[in-house]
């Protein structure tokens, strides 16, 4: 098998897997709290990275760690999985999948903005444009098919979805400066994460969880959203010949989760999601537009 075709085949593997998430989330958050589902996720995809890294002859990276490594893991474990996902999780929590999941794709334009104090970039007029039309089609799928009444259905739900984008932007941001294997930064991000998450569990008393068969679906998570995928994915991009061939196929992934959520989840699907969900991917493509010029 060629090598593009290869790298094809893993990149469709990680899209439909990442369409599967939001349907898995949400059923799981029917069972687990936000913060029991994080852990228990988190928890499976340290599992996963660690067999990852013993059967690619990592280990002896992990245990050559400077202390600055060591330091900025710990920021890094801070911002995702402990912060992103917290966050993410209690907006899937209080809102339709539909919503929460096209809102998330809101951190590619955040992270336009981010980088003028943070990486001292100067945003031009086609990325201020792609800025705002992003966000006026996470307005448009916040509004929950009620355009015409001109306001958030679910303000603090809607928020947290933005919000967690910010936070996905910086540990993307943290992430280029750090020149590490990238499996290993993972796997250490995960790492510092479940400490996190179980000083927080052990603080509000949430190991009350039973194991039992409804585990299946954060053990799901841990695999199919934050794990294998990622690493798929990541050998999608080191066999394709140009990154451009594979990193539009993620815009595949949303319309795909749609799916899904109507037949799974059973939610009907609001018009306001398709047309915001079309200015987001928009307003990302109009800033992806201005890289390659710039480039």
């Amino acid at each position: 098998m060629k090598r593009q075709t290869k790298a094809y085949l893993f990149a469709l593997c990680s899209v439909f897997f990442w369409s599967t998430v939001a349907t898995a989330f949400k059923l799981s958050l029917r069972v687990y709290s936000p913060l029991q589902l994080i852990f228990l996720s988190s928890l499976t995809s340290v599992v996963v990275f660690s067999l990852i890294i013993l059967f690619t002859g990592r280990w002896k990276r992990v245990f050559s760690q400077s202390l600055r490594d060591l330091w900025y893991s710990a920021i890094m474990g801070l911002m995702s999985p402990t912060a992103y996902y917290l966050v993410l999780f209690k907006a899937y929590d209080l809102l339709p999948a539909q919503v929460a999941q096209p809102l998330n794709y809101t951190w590619t334009i955040v992270l336009s903005l981010l980088s003028v104090p943070l990486l001292k970039q100067r945003l031009t007029w086609r990325q201020i444009i792609g800025v705002v039309v992003g966000f006026v089609g996470a307005f448009v799928i916040s509004t929950q098919g009620q355009l015409s009444q001109f306001r958030i259905e679910q303000p603090m739900g809607a928020g947290l979805a933005v919000t967690s984008s910010v936070f996905w932007a910086l540990f993307w941001i943290f992430n280029v400066r750090d020149h590490r294997d990238e499996v290993l930064k993972l796997f250490m991000s995960f790492v510092f994460g479940v400490l996190y998450l179980s000083v927080i569990m052990l603080w509000t008393g949430s190991f009350d969880f039973a194991l039992n068969w409804h585990l299946v679906g954060p053990v799901y998570i841990g695999l199919f959203e934050m794990g294998v995928t990622f690493y798929l994915w990541m050998m999608a991009m080191n066999l394709t010949s140009s990154s451009a061939k594979i990193s539009n196929l993620v815009f595949l992934s949303p319309f795909l989760s749609l799916v899904f959520i109507h037949f799974v989840l059973g939610e009907k699907l609001f018009f306001t999601t398709f047309v915001g969900l079309l200015l987001i991917i928009t307003g990302i493509l109009i800033e992806k537009t201005e890289t390659i010029i710039n480039d």
